[in-house]
């Protein structure tokens, strides 16, 4: 999962993009990266870390000029190198720059049909930089200058054609606007904005209507699936459908897990959608957990405090904070490796032990995905003294790979693959375990936009809503994505740089 944030403005907008950044950060860790056109020129900062790492004063001075996209990243199926950081640029035709949220499912494909065909180099392994260049292709077809909206609407629905899999793009063409653009099924989120300065408009896009706010911008409209924006440099906006058979297919893990509470998207409320989660699981406890001596119920932080409070209310049960959270440990789901993961959750989370101790706990999470963080925070709680430890997912089970942009790479690694509730139960050592049924989780989100007939559920249900997918991408995405294969990875990026420091020595 990534954040971007592209800005066409009048006054600098590098203190801007990097305040939406911050504010997005919680959409991935792994690197950050801004670009700015100043002088009919590229100004980029980008590399591994947290965005307030990145981003030192020398490098804010450098970013100059009045439009700019920016880019927080995770990786997917890349590495962890800084050179797969974002924005990519390339030079021909004009100068053109990307960020992208999400993941292209043939971009395989794609990649050689560009160096064959369109005889063009991908020099990283981010399917960003192959969309990028099928952009850059389409756009060099046009025989324009300067390129027209039509000229740019025509590259999109060109690219629509040939790329596949969920993307929110923003882009910059040097000498002419910016560019934004969702797949055709809007599972990845992406919004607009404006605000009025000095007399004039300036024109934002977001994955998410947080970082509208941050900044000062106005929230207009949430973009279309299949949807382009072109915000000229002079100011001005188009907007066209440039899908041939658009459907919104927002990705429903946005609301269980990645997006912030405060943030809109699609029209529906963050919040609100986490607040009838805990509703309906609060519901389905009453019905089917009659029987269980709860004494208190306590929340996983940050994401299910809310889902919690409402499923304490229902059940007439008293709300506590058992666990206080270390702010300054990384999220651990996107954590590239799983000894990595292991290692932070302790850090992250400890006890008070006051709250557990001779209790009956129930403990809320959004979502059990690998098992690993429920398995310690369980016995976290016996350690505090508990007596039983029962524990409740907002989310169903996680029994398939996403495919879409979200890092639940091998099924082999999700303990819901192939596993029903009493073994999972087992193996996190609960005393009672439940999961969200998947009809009621999307009952719950869908209630505060009736206009979405239909949610992206992969992870849940193994349905796929691109419809290409097949056994034998879910096996290429295994070998490719497992944490053995990441570590032999990151295990290359490593002595590559430790090679680099050698030789400059």
């Amino acid at each position: 999962m990534c954040g971007i944030v592209g800005i066409v403005g009048v006054t600098p907008v590098n203190q801007s993009i990097y305040d939406a950044l911050t504010v997005l950060q919680h959409r991935g860790q792994d690197a950050a990266g801004i670009i700015t056109i100043d002088s009919n020129r590229f100004r980029l900062r980008k590399a591994n870390g947290l965005v307030k790492d990145v981003f030192e004063v020398k490098h804010m001075k450098r970013l100059q000029g009045t439009v700019g996209v920016g880019h927080v990243r995770y990786p997917t199926a890349g590495s962890s190198s800084a050179s797969e950081a974002q924005p990519f640029y390339v030079n021909s035709p004009y100068g053109i720059t990307l960020a992208h949220n999400g993941n292209l499912t043939n971009a395989n494909d794609i990649r050689q049909w560009l160096f064959e065909q369109g005889r063009r180099h991908v020099n990283t392994t981010s399917d960003s930089e192959v969309l990028l260049n099928i952009l850059a292709q389409e756009i060099d077809v046009s025989e324009h200058y300067p390129l027209t909206q039509v000229d740019v609407f025509n590259a999109i629905k060109k690219v629509h054609t040939i790329v596949k899999g969920a993307y929110a793009v923003a882009a910059m063409i040097i000498g002419h606007g910016m560019v934004a653009f969702r797949d055709p099924n809007g599972i990845r989120p992406l919004c607009l904005g404006k605000r009025e300065v000095e007399g004039r408009t300036e024109y934002m896009v977001a994955s998410e209507s947080v970082a509208l706010d941050a900044v000062g911008f106005d929230f207009v409209r949430d973009v279309a699936p299949g949807e382009a924006i072109y915000a000229t440099f002079d100011g001005q906006l188009f907007s066209e459908q440039c899908a041939e058979d658009p459907k919104l297919n927002p990705c429903i893990f946005e609301f269980v897990y990645f997006a912030r509470p405060d943030s809109f998207i699609d029209k529906i409320s963050v919040y609100s959608a986490r607040l009838e989660m805990g509703k309906k699981l609060g519901e389905k406890i009453k019905r089917e957990w009659d029987d269980l001596d709860i004494d208190v119920v306590i929340p996983i932080p940050e994401t299910s405090c809310d889902i919690a409070l409402e499923i304490a209310q229902l059940i007439n049960k008293p709300y506590r904070q058992g666990f206080v959270k270390n702010r300054y440990v990384g999220r651990t789901f996107i954590m590239p490796g799983q000894q990595q993961r292991k290692k932070s959750v302790r850090r992250k989370l400890n006890a008070i032990r006051s709250e557990f101790k001779g209790k009956n706990v129930l403990l809320v999470d959004d979502s059990i995905v690998r098992g690993t963080t429920s398995e310690q925070i369980i016995e976290m709680a016996r350690d505090s003294g508990a007596k039983n430890v029962y524990m409740v997912s907002a989310a169903p089970e996680v029994r398939f790979p996403n495919v879409y942009g979200i890092d639940m790479p091998s099924a082999n690694e999700l303990i819901a693959h192939g596993r029903e509730t009493d073994e999972i139960c087992k193996m996190i050592g609960a005393d009672a375990l439940m999961f969200q049924d998947i009809d009621d989780l999307v009952s719950a989100v869908g209630i505060g936009n009736p206009s979405v007939s239909e949610f992206e559920t992969s992870v849940f249900s193994g349905q796929y809503v691109t419809g290409d997918i097949d056994q034998t991408y879910l096996d290429l995405i295994d070998a490719i994505r497992n944490d053995d294969a990441k570590l032999d990875r990151d295990m290359q990026v490593d002595l590559a740089n430790l090679e680099m420091h050698n030789e400059g020595a």
